[in-house]
């Protein structure tokens, strides 16, 4: 728990003190994601991303950028067979490292992780996963590839995990695997 909430009290203040963050910037892009998790477990999300204005290894064959991702999701699983399936909403807020190829070809490949912060309507969502906080921290690592003309669409597979990072107890969390399409403007 510790080093999860030191890690992100260290990224805000790093981005906050590099000037990555500005009230006016406009909106880059929006994503949907669908995904499955454990105790099937099922969740959609629609988001909107904002770009960092600033890249890392600019002059090398692979670069490191970075994005806000805000977020809206429902999740629902089984509270027993036959029952109707329980609701979670969830909304999230992710700053997101992006190393990609510089190269822009017809696919740009590129690898993502982050960690964020998640607030959940409620704390069941199915038989077996009772969470003890409303507040959640997600991270996650991805994968995927940029296409089109300009790379304006973006496809990606992300395997994500959220939980209270200890702060509570119990702390069950719960995996994803998930798919997510977005257009960049």
């Amino acid at each position: 728990m510790i080093r999860k909430t030191a890690a992100a009290a260290a990224l805000v203040a790093l981005v906050s003190s590099a000037g990555v963050v500005s009230s006016a910037h406009a909106l880059d892009g929006v994503s949907l994601e669908a995904g499955k998790g454990e105790d099937d477990t099922e969740l959609w999300r629609v988001g909107l991303q904002w770009n960092w204005k600033r890249r890392w290894f600019a002059e090398r064959s692979w670069t490191l950028g970075a994005y806000w991702d805000l977020q809206l999701g429902r999740w629902s699983g089984p509270l027993k067979p036959g029952e109707p399936h329980q609701e979670i909403w969830d909304v999230g807020l992710t700053p997101v490292f992006r190393l990609e190829r510089a190269a822009r070809t017809a696919f740009v490949p590129y690898f993502e992780a982050a960690i964020g912060f998640h607030l959940l309507s409620n704390l069941r969502i199915n038989a077996d996963t009772d969470f003890s906080t409303h507040f959640q921290y997600g991270d996650h690592l991805g994968a995927g590839v940029l296409f089109g003309e300009q790379q304006h669409y973006d496809l990606s597979i992300r395997a994500q995990h959220l939980s209270n990072g200890g702060i509570a107890h119990p702390n069950p969390g719960i995996n994803f695997i998930e798919l997510r399409a977005a257009y960049r403007f």
